[in-house]
This record gives C-alpha cells, sequence and structure tokens, in this order.
C-alpha cells in the first residue's frame, strides 16, 4: 500500500454537481456511470503520483507531495471526464479544488485546518471548474506550463474561516473557460435574499429571462397567482449579479397598501436619501443616472399606475438602468417586453406511471421534494406514482399550489390527498408562517387577485366558470353576454375588452396558436364559487348547454366529408365542455330535450376518436332517461349510434338490438342514412351468423336507398359490404369488382374511414386470392389514411390485414409481432376486432402460431403488445 505523502501536502478535493439529482432521475445508468468516473480520477491521480486516501460517495480526497502533480492531475481529469461519451442526459460535471499545508495524519487520514479550507473552497465551484487556493497558486507559479494558466478571482470569505482565500482558478484550452462567480460570502452588490429552499427546474425560463434582458430595459414576468415569478424573478437576479456593475437590486412592494410609499421603498432598496425640499423620485432617478444596475420591482399588480410612472421616469433618466417586474398585469408602459410564466411541466395521466419518469417533469419532482421535506417517510413508488401525477395536474402545475398540497404530507397519505383534492381551497392551507398571507393559502392567492377586479369583470369571471377545458370568444360572446335579473348586465360587444382585461390581470390563459382561452382549474373552481354566489349559475349553465348542443350539430355532418380531420380536431377541442353540456343536460329536467339531440350529434366523433366506452355510457343513458318519451330523428340517431361503437366493441346483441331500433324510429323520421347504416350492421350480423341472403338483402336494401338520395358514402359502404358476401360465397373476381367500385366512390366523398373502409375490404380480397405484395399496399395505403384520422380502430385492423398478408406469405414472425401490437391497442381502447373485419382473422392467427410453435409465438406476440402504437406504426409501414 502506497504511503501518505507528509511535510507539506497538496490536497485535491473533488465531487459531482447534481449527483443526486442524476441519481434520482437515471439510477441505473448513474451507476454505469460513476463506476467509470471512479476508474477515470483514480487514473489521472495514481498516474501523478497522489494517493486517494478517502472517498465520500462520489467524491474524492487524493493527497500530493508536490502541487504541480496535484494541478497536473485535476487537468487530466477534467479533460479525460470531459472527453467520455456520458449515456446520461447530460455530462457529469465534476468541480475541483486544491489547497496545501501540513495536516495530521491517522489511520490513513488527514485532519487539521488544511482539510477544511480544500473542502470550503470546493464548495464555492461549480461542475468543471478547478479552483487553486493562494498557497497551491505560490508552488506551482514557477513551474505550471503553457497552456495552462491560472486566473485570480480575487479574495474571498469562506463559510466558517476567519481569513479569507485568494482564489484561482485553473485554464486551458480544454477547459470550460467561464464559470458563474465562486459562491461565497462576500458583500455582493445586492439585496438579494438568501433563498432557504432548493430551486427545482425552470431552466428554459431563466435563460429566456436572461436573453430578453439583453435586448430591452423593461421586462415583466406576468402570470397567475402561484406561477412562480417572484423565485424566478429572484434566481434570474442572483444569476446575472456579476454582470451588472452596480448590482443587482429588489424592492419589494407586495406589503404596500399606500401607492406614496412605493418611491420610498425603491429609494430605501436602492441606499437612497431624501434630500430636503425635492421630490424623491427626482433624487432617485439623479442616482440612477450613470448606475449600470438591474432593479427588481416584485409583486406590482396593486400599484400599477404608480408604479408605472416611476419607472418610466427612472428609465428616461438612467440610461444604462434596467427594470424586471414581477407583476399579474403588464405595466403597458413604452419599451417594456412581457412574458408570461407558465406552469411547471407536467406528465401525461398514465396508471402505470413509474416513478423515476415523474422526476422527468418539474411539477412532480417539485411536490416528491417538498413531501419528502414534511415527511422523512415519503417516498414515490408505482403504487402512488399515477397519483402523484394526477394532484400535480389537478392543480395546473402551479408551485405554490404544489408546495401547499406537498405540506399536507405530514398527515395523509398520497391517495387520501389525491381524493380530497375537490375541495382544495379547503385542503391547501397552512402555508409557511413567514410568508405574506396571501401565500399562505390557494384562497387567499386567488382572492388578492379577484379583489383587483372591476364588477364587469368579476361579472365575467364568474360566468366563465360553466367552461371546462377552454373556449373560444365566440362561445364567451354568446354563453356570457346579456342581461340576468340580479346581475350586471354585459353586452356582447363588451366581451372581448373584458376578456381581455382578465387574460391581462392573469385570470385567464391566452393561447395563441389555438387562439382560445382558458382558465387554471383551481382558479374556476374559484369562479364557480363566485358564480353561485351571484345566483346564476343555473340561467348561465343552460346557456352553456344550448351553445354546445349547436357546435355538436354543427359538427355532425361536417364529420362525414373530406375535411373531416379538421372538424375532429374541432370538437376534441371542445370535448371537456360537451361534457360538461351533457351532466348538466341530464340534471336539469328543463334541459332534458338537447341530451339526446347531443349524443345522436356526437356519436361519430366518439367513433372516429376511439372514445367507445365514453360514446356507448353517454348514448346508453341519454336514451334510457329520454328515449321512451321521445321517439324522433334524435332517438334514430343515438340509437345508430349506439349500434356501431357496441357493435366495434364486439357486443353483437347490444348492437342488434341498438340496429332494430334506430331502423323503427329512422323510418318515423326520414332518416335513409340512420336506415342504411341500421341495416349494413345487421347485415353484417346475418353475414357472420351464416345467413348470406338476409345479409345480401339488407346491403342491396342500403344499396337502393342510398341511391335514390344520391349518398355516395352510403353507396360505398353497401357496395363493400356485398363484396364480403361475394368473398364469403368464394366469388372472388365479383368481390374485388365490388369493392374496387366501393374505393372509387369512397375516394369522390374523400371521407377517410370510407376510404379505409373500401381499402381494407380490397386488402382481405387480395390476400384471399394470392396477391400478398398487392395486398399490403392496400393495407399500408389503409393504415396512413387511418393514421392521418387518427382512428386506433382502423389502424388495430390494418395491422391485423397486414399481419394475415405476412403470415399466408410464411413471414410468421412479422405477422405474430404485428397481431400483438394490434390486440394490445384494441384492448386499450376497448375494441373488438368486427364481425365484417374479421374474415380470416383466427384462421391466420391458428396457422401464424402453428408455424412458429407455442413458444416463439407468445414470444413475438408479447413483443408487439410491449411496443407503443407509433412504434408499431412505423414497423408495420415499414415492412
Amino acid at each position: 500500500m502506497q504511503s501518505l505523502p507528509t511535510g507539506t501536502v497538496t490536497f485535491l478535493f473533488t465531487d459531482i454537481e447534481g449527483s443526486t439529482r442524476l441519481w434520482e432521475q437515471n439510477p441505473e445508468r448513474m451507476r454505469a456511470a460513476l463506476a467509470r468516473h471512479d476508474l477515470l480520477m483514480r487514473e489521472a491521480i495514481e498516474r501523478n503520483k497522489g494517493v486517494v486516501f478517502k472517498t465520500v460517495g462520489d467524491a474524492f480526497c487524493a493527497a500530493f507531495s508536490h502541487a504541480s502533480d496535484a494541478v497536473a492531475a485535476a487537468l487530466e481529469a477534467q479533460i479525460a471526464l470531459d472527453s467520455e461519451a456520458w449515456e446520461l442526459p447530460d455530462k457529469l460535471r465534476v468541480r475541483m479544488a486544491l489547497h496545501a499545508g501540513t495536516a495530521e495524519q491517522r489511520d490513513r487520514d488527514y485532519f487539521g485546518p488544511p482539510l477544511n479550507r480544500v473542502a470550503r473552497l470546493l464548495s464555492t465551484g461549480f461542475g468543471q471548474q478547478v479552483l487553486l487556493s493562494q498557497a497551491v497558486r505560490h508552488l506551482v507559479s514557477d513551474s505550471l506550463a503553457p497552456p495552462a494558466a491560472l486566473r485570480s478571482l480575487g479574495r474571498h470569505r469562506l463559510k466558517d474561516l476567519l481569513a479569507p482565500e485568494h482564489i484561482w482558478q485553473l485554464c486551458h484550452p480544454s477547459l470550460v473557460p467561464n464559470f458563474p462567480p465562486v459562491k461565497t460570502l462576500d458583500a455582493l452588490l445586492t439585496n438579494l435574499p438568501q433563498q432557504v429552499t432548493s430551486f427545482i427546474g425552470r431552466e428554459h425560463e431563466i435563460a429566456e429571462i436572461k436573453r430578453l434582458l439583453a435586448t430591452t430595459r423593461l421586462l415583466t414576468l406576468s402570470g397567475s397567482g402561484g406561477t412562480g415569478k417572484t423565485r424566478l424573478s429572484l434566481q434570474a437576479g442572483a444569476d446575472l449579479v456579476e454582470a451588472y456593475e452596480d448590482g443587482v437590486w429588489l424592492a419589494e412592494l407586495a406589503p404596500l397598501t399606500d401607492p406614496a410609499l412605493v418611491v420610498q421603498t425603491v429609494a430605501s432598496a436602492l441606499g437612497v436619501r431624501e434630500e430636503p425640499g425635492r421630490a424623491l423620485i427626482l433624487t432617485l432617478a439623479e442616482n440612477c443616472r450613470d448606475r449600470h444596475l438591474l432593479l427588481i420591482l416584485d409583486n406590482c399588480e396593486h400599484l400599477l399606475s404608480t408604479v408605472a410612472t416611476m419607472a418610466q421616469t427612472l428609465l428616461q433618466q438612467g440610461l444604462r438602468l434596467q427594470i424586471l417586474t414581477s407583476s399579474r398585469e403588464a405595466l403597458n408602459i413604452a419599451g417594456e417586453q412581457t412574458y408570461r410564466i407558465p406552469s411547471l411541466s407536467l406528465p401525461e395521466l398514465d396508471e402505470e406511471a413509474l416513478p423515476e419518469t415523474l422526476l422527468e417533469f418539474e411539477s412532480t419532482r417539485l411536490f416528491v421534494e417538498r413531501a419528502r421535506s414534511s415527511s422523512q417517510n415519503f417516498a414515490v413508488s408505482g403504487a402512488n406514482a399515477s397519483a402523484v401525477t394526477s394532484i400535480c395536474r389537478r392543480l395546473d402545475g402551479i408551485p405554490l399550489a404544489i408546495e401547499l398540497a406537498a405540506a399536507r404530507m405530514r398527515t395523509l397519505t398520497v391517495e387520501e390527498l389525491h381524493h380530497r383534492l375537490d375541495d382544495c381551497f379547503r385542503l391547501l392551507t397552512g402555508g409557511s408562517r413567514t410568508a405574506l398571507p396571501r401565500q399562505q393559502t390557494l384562497r387567499a392567492l386567488i382572492d388578492w387577485s379577484y379583489e383587483l377586479l372591476n364588477e364587469q369583470e368579476k361579472s365575467l369571471f364568474g360566468r366563465l366558470a360553466v367552461f371546462a377545458g377552454g373556449f373560444t370568444l365566440e362561445a364567451v360572446e354568446q354563453v356570457c353576454s346579456g342581461s340576468i335579473e340580479g346581475a350586471e348586465a354585459l353586452e356582447d360587444w363588451e366581451i372581448l375588452d373584458l376578456l381581455t382585461a382578465l387574460a391581462d390581470k392573469s385570470l385567464v390563459v391566452y393561447e395563441e396558436g389555438a387562439s382560445r382561452y382558458r382558465m387554471l382549474e383551481t382558479v374556476r373552481q374559484y369562479a364557480t364559487e363566485k358564480l353561485r354566489e351571484a345566483g346564476i349559475e343555473a340561467f348561465t349553465r343552460g346557456r352553456h348547454c344550448r351553445y354546445f348542443v349547436d357546435v355538436a350539430e354543427r359538427a355532425e355532418p361536417e364529420l362525414l366529408k373530406a375535411d373531416q380531420s379538421l372538424w375532429i380536431e374541432k370538437v376534441e377541442a371542445e370535448h371537456d365542455n360537451l361534457r360538461g353540456a351533457l351532466e348538466v343536460c341530464h340534471q336539469d329536467a328543463a334541459l332534458n330535450d338537447l341530451e339526446l339531440r347531443m349524443t345522436g350529434a356526437l356519436w361519430r366523433f366518439w367513433f372516429f376518436s376511439s372514445y367507445l366506452r365514453e360514446g356507448r355510457e353517454q348514448i346508453t343513458a341519454a336514451i334510457e332517461r329520454n328515449g321512451p318519451s321521445r321517439p324522433s330523428g334524435a332517438l334514430a340517431k343515438s340509437l345508430v349510434g349506439l349500434g356501431v361503437v357496441t357493435y366495434f366493441q364486439g357486443d353483437l346483441d347490444a348492437a342488434q338490438s341498438a340496429c332494430r331500433g334506430s331502423m323503427e324510429h329512422a323510418r318515423d323520421a326520414g332518416d335513409t342514412w340512420a336506415h342504411g347504416v341500421s341495416l349494413c350492421i345487421l347485415g353484417v350480423l346475418a353475414n357472420y351468423e351464416g345467413q348470406l341472403e338476409t345479409a345480401r338483402h339488407n346491403f342491396e336494401t342500403c344499396l337502393a336507398m342510398a341511391e335514390q338520395v344520391g349518398d355516395r358514402w352510403l353507396h360505398a359502404l353497401a357496395l363493400s359490404d356485398l363484396g364480403f358476401v361475394a368473398l364469403q360465397e368464394g366469388q372472388y373476381p365479383r368481390a374485388a369488382e365490388l369493392c374496387e367500385l366501393s374505393l372509387a366512390l369512397a375516394r369522390e366523398v374523400g371521407e377517410k374511414w370510407c376510404i379505409f373502409n373500401s381499402l381494407y375490404s380490397l386488402g382481405l380480397i387480395r390476400t384471399v386470392g394470392g396477391e400478398f405484395a398487392t395486398a399490403r399496399e392496400l393495407f399500408k395505403e389503409a393504415m396512413s389514411i387511418s393514421r392521418g384520422l387518427g382512428h386506433r380502430i382502423s389502424i388495430a385492423l390494418c395491422m391485423d390485414g397486414l399481419a394475415g398478408a405476412w403470415g399466408a406469405q410464411g413471414d410468421t414472425e412479422k405477422a405474430a409481432l404485428l397481431f400483438g401490437a394490434a390486440a394490445a391497442w384494441r384492448e386499450k381502447i376497448g375494441a373488438a376486432v368486427p364481425y365484417a373485419f374479421r374474415f380470416g382473422y383466427d384462421r391466420n392467427i391458428g396457422a401464424v402460431r402453428s408455424a412458429l410453435g407455442d413458444e416463439r409465438f407468445e414470444s413475438m406476440w408479447s413483443e408487439g403488445q410491449t411496443m407503443t402504437f407509433e412504434q408499431a406504426i412505423d414497423l408495420a409501414l415499414s415492412l
């Protein structure tokens, strides 16, 4: 064993910056990375005659007899670490510090002041940085060979050490040259408070703030209450202290209620004294005239006019002055740049969420860290990961709301917390006692914003609570304008200005790309209370319901036209509003007649978007409540919709019953389309049961009806179904001819599902005829069209078709893989293989299993089931 150096020893201490975060986010990769890090560190130290005398976690402590060897080891190690291809989201960043002195030895360890000093020196640095004390600089000043050099970082006080230290940075062309100021106790030109909790995420926002400050002199951070505007401005200011020769200064305006105190508060923050007989604003402006500084004005929204006037005066006088404000509303003065702070990033809802994936998102990472601070026993696991995700999503990724929720982990489990969020204003209380009162509860936070509104703004704010998932300007004008007894009258021409004012005050969010507005869910709950207090909730929800019945009915015919994808997107954007309207319809007897109209109009959307379970539940409930007493065209549409979704779920009895009912009411209402589709589904079921004559009769009847009214969509469907009858009878040329005619008509119509249906049918016929290459091309085209439509049921069917073609050709492993992927996604959306598309399905799977053997078949099937939907599609199209 190599002996430890004695006498004047140079110590090299190292550790990995952010290692805790890396372990949390990538434990397996971090384990391998740490092993490689340890090897590179030991090689560099030992190759330069050093001795590793201690390791603690990822930290190395090494001793050298000569300072030049220690510097050479640090340089070699940093170059090696930087050159390594780490299998992590980013490089391992190791910070290093060197100090020399005499120390005591005991049990192959060192003790004494030099160890304390090098440890404190290390804590001031950053990953990839090498810091040297004055003692080491003195020892190597004559031996440091170019291009290596030392840069003075000045004298600094180190924590718990009385004597200051002159710190030097090792520079070399292969090392990172620039870092933030070392983290020491020296009094910097700032009054920014020391933060006591960790700053999580927001890398993009911090970078954007710095970028904007490089191009503007007045930047306002806006956003809803609790989104972290204050913390972001403080963090950005702290990062930029070194960039302003006269420093970064904070004036906290939140506690002020008297506008007259604004200038005095700013003057106090900048150390400016009032002069007798002279207005303080003039003294303040003169003081700022030649100073290069960043002034942070925090929480301006309740003092906007005064702050705006002061800021304009200061900026006109101080040409090197920059101002960063945080406010729920912009100052609206010349030269102002605004940057809206978004909520924290959120994971998608996933019942099988993995704990490690949660740490990739800012919201869930914040919840986990703060929950651990509240309860040492808290741990995120596979059992509670989904609940953590749901909590953060329901709280809209608002940092303050998440922190208030995490504080409840002292007395609640994650699941209990999740269940209690319906009453979030009672639950989310008990913030820091030292915080402003409005930051101690979620209700107080929103109260603060609400009380800044005028009466008309308050009235519109409450009415907006009826919208869920967002809304358009048109919807607000239709639903929220007009006079309501006992409430503020709102004219439709006033709505835009009022809505803009609410967006400016961060109570409503404007989504530019979608030209839509939305309320954060916590804000919407608060608005609902205000709507109820106003006594106009039932009236406003009724107007909302009638408006969205009209939306559904306008979309209904468009969903069978060439631009149906656009209309599916439009309806999807209003999906939560439509759900809410349906809920109101069946709760309010005065609106019951609208429920069947809505389900009759919406079933095509539910089908094309693969919401089979939801469609069935909504239609069934509407029919049970309203159907028997209201036989009508709406009932016929709802029944055919129920027939379609239950058919694609594989529930044949339900499909048959619904289609028979639909035919009866469609005849009375003169609805040829509903009548024809019902005939076709009943024909398919008859075909499946071997009743070919009944099936043919149904399809031919539908065909005659379609020709009579000129419905090419229905015409194409009937031709395709007749082709299946011909296929069942072994008439392959006739079957192909009918499906070719169907495809030509479908292409004329341009509706994607109709084209898919004809392509798929023709693909099956070509497979049966042994034309495998042609069949595969047909299935691939059908899949591409279905992908554009977003219809997962059809995509899965195309996978089955391709699998059947590959299996018939002898490529059984590809077939098993695709069969497995299709089955997995059907199960996920609650669909079955429809009987019109089941021709040869069981036989094809049986043939593939027989060819591969059970073990290999199950292996390939399982591999297909583990693929994401997009992976399966890409694979299917590439084969």
